[in-house]
């Protein structure tokens, strides 16, 4: 048995039942959340992301949720910074670290061996990039990638451009691709015992899921959030306003398309980025499936509750 600090990961694609199920587990396993949603991170910006409520939270203490202005960019560097201090919080008061989310490069700042610092920065070559993509769209950086680091290439969406850009970046500085600091077993060497699960269910009830889950947003009213935003002076440009459900939402807003194709977009959008996290997750030798199909939520509890402590 290990002697380091447990931390316990929950992680899934959008809509899998992880924020319920953590909270359940920080009741029974006496521990506090951290969450790994890129999301979340932004205040006002709550239907959208799908963002726990303070009822759905039964008085389990939350950390990295509405930390940052959606004007401010937010790198995974500070991710890592502020999830670092949140953890060593959690276990100065002897309880569990449970990180939960859908965002596995912020599960992975804060389980393995990721050093941020280990390329300086190029600003007048990131503007170089940034004027490119104004003039010449997000693709066409994106389409930078495809030789110099495939990984980077199919694992970051085009519409990530601070991501994309930061490759390109890097690659410039070290002449090693970006996806090589991902590489190797010395990469999930961590300073914590380390026990991952990922929430999983057949693709169609999954995808069945997600199409109910935007419904509910429209419904709880995701159009006059963003119209709220926009009144607040964000803009679809803006780093917080390039997650699902925003962007296309400010479309409908600027009249560019009807609700029912805003719609239709997030849909599509979300499902196609569930098939992402699967992929990233399924990639990661540590992680343990869990089928949601055939577990309910108490065996899941049950199991994971053995598994770790055994």
């Amino acid at each position: 048995m290990s002697n380091k600090d447990k931390i316990l990961v929950i992680a899934g694609p959008t809509a899998s039942g992880k924020s319920d199920l953590a909270v359940s587990l920080a009741k029974s396993l006496n521990g506090e959340i951290i969450s790994a949603d890129s999301m979340q991170i932004y205040k006002y910006m709550n239907i959208g992301s799908a963002k726990i409520s303070k009822d759905e939270m039964e008085n389990i203490k939350h950390y990295m949720i509405d930390i940052v202005d959606p004007k401010e960019e937010f790198s995974v560097s500070q991710y890592k910074e502020q999830g670092d201090i949140a953890i060593k919080e959690i276990l100065s008061k002897g309880k569990l670290p449970i990180i939960v989310g859908g965002t596995g490069l912020y599960i992975n700042a804060l389980t393995c061996n990721m050093n941020f610092s280990d390329t300086e920065k190029d600003e007048e070559y990131r503007n170089y990039l940034e004027a490119l993509a104004n003039e010449k769209g997000n693709e066409y950086i994106h389409e930078m990638l495809k030789n110099i680091d495939p990984i980077s290439y199919n694992n970051i969406h085009y519409n990530n451009r601070k991501r994309v850009i930061r490759a390109l970046e890097v690659y410039k500085l070290t002449s090693k691709p970006f996806s090589s600091y991902n590489a190797g077993d010395d990469f999930y060497n961590s300073n914590y015992d380390v026990h991952y699960y990922v929430l999983n269910m057949e693709r169609e009830a999954l995808y069945n899921k997600i199409n109910e889950r935007v419904d509910i947003m429209i419904n709880k009213g995701l159009v006059e959030e963003c119209r709220k935003l926009k009144e607040m002076g964000y803009t679809k440009d803006m780093q917080s306003m390039q997650g699902i459900g925003y962007k296309e939402i400010f479309y409908y807003l600027e009249g560019s398309i009807s609700l029912n194709e805003a719609i239709a977009m997030i849909k599509q959008g979300t499902r196609n980025y569930a098939k992402r996290q699967l992929t990233w997750f399924r990639r990661d030798k540590r992680a343990e499936f869990l089928d949601r199909d055939k577990l309910t939520k108490e065996e899941i509890i049950s199991y994971i509750t053995k598994t770790i402590f055994s």
